[in-house]
């Protein structure tokens, strides 16, 4: 199971990417697992050397009764100390955002993938939406020939 953010590709340029752990509490894992999760709103900060996810959406557990989670609530990212100075980095000095590209399970485990963001002006995402219908249209071209 794997939740992409399709509109982070669109609206930015992505410089470097990064995998880190989640902190999450019982029933947002197991609304995760459901597939009752949205990132496209989200974004990442740094606040005393830790990096946090804000506005990430996870509904809440049909299950979950007096156990369930606020859906919008700040979570924390788990990462080593070097990456973190490396983001930070750029962030404060390039000002570059901070975007989640998606979530998934790597062994039972779940990750977010980061990717260390320079945003698109109009022209470039009208550039990048004609090229990908180039690429749609020769791989049309090609299937009809064989």
């Amino acid at each position: 199971m794997e939740i992409i953010n399709r509109k982070a590709r669109h609206d930015y340029f992505i410089e470097d990417q990064y995998e880190a752990g989640i902190e999450l509490t019982g029933t947002e894992i197991k609304s995760i697992r459901e597939g009752n999760a949205n990132i496209k709103e989200c974004y990442g900060i740094i606040r005393n050397h830790e990096v946090f996810l804000l506005n990430m959406f996870i509904s809440p557990y049909k299950e979950g009764n007096i156990f369930n989670h606020n859906e919008k609530r700040t979570r924390k990212l788990l990462l080593h100390k070097k990456e973190i100075r490396k983001i930070e980095e750029k962030i404060t000095l390039q000002g570059l955002t901070l975007v989640p590209l998606r979530l998934y399970f790597k062994n039972n485990i779940l990750k977010v993938e980061l990717g260390v963001c320079r945003g698109k002006k109009n022209y470039d995402k009208r550039e990048t939406i004609k090229e990908r219908d180039i690429k749609r249209n020769l791989e049309k071209t090609l299937k009809n020939r064989y």
